[in-house]
């Protein structure tokens, strides 16, 4: 990707740290002491950690070939949100990488309520690395078997699907399963290539040999509507229809839902399973 002709990048930075109100960034926000709205170039550079001279160079078009940890550092100092991040690397040629820091305790508080909001369906949230950042009740109660001990689910699901010795057990259809969960880590491995939490999953999983071989297939393919069937130990077979959404706000987040046919044996097992799971946490907590 190359960056785009004329100064695009730099009238960008420009208009974006004119909206930065400079008690937001710690500065004194005196109109009379400032001849320009928002930040001058120099408090950007030192929020970014740069120089002065190099962010006046990047801003008026003289500096083509800006890092990821460089923008990365502006943006923060911008303000930018998760859109104006990703506009800002591809005005610079680059693509966005995922944002680091991803986890339970950056999940948006909306987001938390929309899992709940889906009393019928097993509804959870994945990090990039595919680790579990939230569920709802009928999610949790689904992946119970895989949950460690005073844990609500797994933490992370290429581990459940590889290495635990009841997944291909639950998980009837291990083998498709198994395929697009792989194809769908080289994915987000590509997105962004230095993610620590990637790097480390690969590197654990390789002595794997199914992982191995699927992620030696280079194949890539995000996460789509699946057909899905769990044998529960608790509910038996339970049927569910997959729908996986991006989480807009949090790059690299993904929210799956899986939802059973209104009125079947599998709704039933489901809402059973969720009540069992509750009653169990209850008696817990007593």
């Amino acid at each position: 990707m190359q960056p785009l002709p004329g100064n695009a990048l730099g009238d960008f930075l420009r208009a974006s740290r004119g909206k930065v109100a400079p008690a937001d960034a710690g500065f004194s926000g005196d109109r009379e002491n400032r001849r320009v709205p928002g930040l001058r170039r120099e408090e950007v550079a030192g929020l970014a950690g740069v120089s002065a001279d190099y962010y006046t160079r990047l801003e008026q078009g003289r500096e083509r070939g800006p890092s990821a940890q460089v923008l990365d550092a502006i943006a923060r100092a911008l303000h930018l949100d998760a859109d104006s991040r990703g506009h800002l690397f591809r005005l610079a040629g680059m693509t966005p990488s995922l944002r680091t820091g991803t986890s339970r305790d950056l999940l948006d508080p909306a987001l938390l309520a929309l899992l709940d909001s889906f009393p019928a369906a097993a509804a959870y949230v994945l990090g990039p690395s595919f680790d579990i950042l939230a569920t709802n009740g009928p999610a949790a109660a689904l992946l119970s078997p895989f949950a460690e001990a005073g844990d609500d689910a797994p933490v992370n699901m290429v581990r459940v699907l590889f290495l635990h010795p009841d997944a291909k057990t639950v998980f009837v259809e291990w083998d498709s399963v198994t395929r697009a969960t792989v194809h769908a880590l080289r994915l987000n491995a590509g997105i962004d290539p230095s993610n620590r939490a990637i790097l480390t999953l690969v590197d654990e999983m390789l002595v794997v040999d199914a992982f191995r071989a699927l992620w030696n297939d280079q194949t890539v393919g995000g996460l789509a509507r699946a057909y899905k069937v769990f044998v529960h130990p608790s509910v038996g077979r339970i049927e569910l229809v997959y729908q996986t959404f991006d989480v807009h706000d949090a790059p690299g987040q993904q929210l799956l839902v899986g939802t059973p046919v209104a009125g079947s044996a599998s709704a039933d097992a489901l809402a059973l399973l969720g009540a069992l799971h509750a009653t169990a946490l209850r008696d817990v907590d007593a």
